[in-house]
């Protein structure tokens, strides 16, 4: 049973560096990408794994992955500025969020809840977090009132909240999906 735990474990690890790769290259997405699912990824990480040595794994990921894409792949390199720094936080919220929501193992209405709780609270402090430091600590916003980028900003956090839900989400669906249908498998098994 050991080794099929890790095997599982090892496979989520897996799902969750790819989705990260696939979707980091650009954040709102468009009509043929799509949207950033880091923060989904940082949550989803909590809920599976709990190790800081696999946190730190997936921050060098993001790291290299966006140190390639400005690099070789023509992206934008605009958010990158002190701020960046920031991002450490951001992520170690959504993961210490995920850890929390994913403490229990049962699948019930109030883990999903709690699911639910977790992610949006969550997203919305790492959402803060990453935009008031770019404010504070990037030099590309110059000249404009707090006030201002707050009014700016606001725009964006729909769509920020809209895709760590919906990834999420999905893969809290699979999950569910899976119990249920290794449950049915069991019950086959005794009848």
């Amino acid at each position: 049973m050991q080794s099929v735990n890790f095997n599982r474990a090892h496979w989520i690890l897996v799902g969750l560096a790819a989705l990260m790769v696939a979707t980091r290259f650009h954040h709102e997405g468009g009509p043929f990408t799509l949207p950033d699912a880091s923060l989904a990824v940082f949550f989803l990480l909590g809920w599976y794994s709990r190790r800081l040595p696999v946190f730190a794994g997936f921050l060098l990921l993001a790291f290299v992955v966006d140190y390639l894409a400005i690099a070789y792949l023509g992206v934008s390199g605009y958010c990158v500025s002190p701020a960046y720094a920031f991002l450490v936080p951001t992520y170690g919220v959504m993961w210490g969020a995920g850890r929390w929501a994913g403490r229990t193992v049962s699948l019930d209405g109030r883990a999903f809840g709690r699911f639910l709780a977790a992610l949006t609270s969550a997203t919305t402090v790492a959402f803060l977090i990453s935009n008031w430091s770019f404010f504070f600590w990037s030099s590309r916003v110059n000249g404009v009132s707090w006030a201002d980028y707050a009014i700016g900003i606001g725009d964006y956090y729909p769509a920020y909240l809209a895709a760590a839900l919906l990834y999420s989400s999905l893969v809290f669906g699979l999950q569910l999906l899976s119990h249920f249908r290794l449950s049915a498998e069991r019950w086959q098994m005794i009848k």
